[in-house]
């Protein structure tokens, strides 16, 4: 407790980082993957080429690196902090599985919806907002809510480029006191914090889906 009380604004500075981080790079990574995930079903062949090159790319590289890439290359040229280098990287590597997630979603989806929606006059993107990605969401929502989960725990990385989050944070208190133990049980419990209520909410949108189908 006495490590806490005397470390309690610089704790909760690195976990409001985190939080932030996590947040930006949620929404960033939805939207980046839900379009690159209807980019891989389309019929033209260099749209899902480009597609399938973006999930295979980022899915395939370590997000550390990714991050090492915007704040050591990308900042040459570019002013960029490693708070924002982590949370870029972190939002092109989750996206990566977020597309593979809402593509077999949308592919578990009957096909005929797809034609009925069409032969009723609605547009490709109509059809796919209003009918196909909605049940798509239903189908993927646990892997979705996995990712998230892997996402808040993935934002550690923040620490490798002094991006001021709640692992950077317990790395400088620990090295300060010496009491590397207790410093990073403190810090799993904040991390926990973020996680445990994501999880159960997740948890909680499922049984409302299931319940509404």
């Amino acid at each position: 407790m006495n490590l806490l009380q005397d470390n309690f604004p610089t704790f909760m500075q690195g976990f409001g980082y985190t939080l932030l981080s996590s947040i930006i790079a949620l929404v960033g990574s939805m939207i980046l993957g839900t379009v690159f995930a209807i980019m891989q079903i389309l019929p033209q062949n260099w749209v899902r080429t480009i597609g399938n090159v973006y999930v295979q790319v980022f899915r395939n590289i370590p997000l550390l690196i990714i991050t090492f890439f915007f704040f050591l290359v990308v900042a040459n040229y570019v002013k960029i902090s490693g708070f924002a280098s982590g949370t870029i990287a972190l939002t092109l590597y989750t996206s990566a599985f977020i597309a593979e997630t809402v593509r077999a979603g949308i592919l578990s989806v009957d096909g005929g919806q797809m034609e009925g929606a069409r032969a009723n006059g609605l547009s490709f993107w109509q059809a796919m907002r209003h009918i196909i990605l909605p049940q798509a969401f239903r189908v993927a929502l646990p892997s979705l809510g996995n990712q998230f989960i892997n996402l808040v725990k993935n934002s550690s990385v923040l620490a490798f480029v002094g991006g001021l989050d709640l692992m950077y944070q317990g790395n400088m208190i620990a090295a300060n006191t010496f009491d590397t133990f207790l410093t990073y049980i403190i810090v799993a419990v904040f991390y926990l914090v973020i996680t445990l209520p994501l999880s159960y909410y997740v948890k909680h949108l499922e049984i409302k889906l299931k319940h509404a189908a």
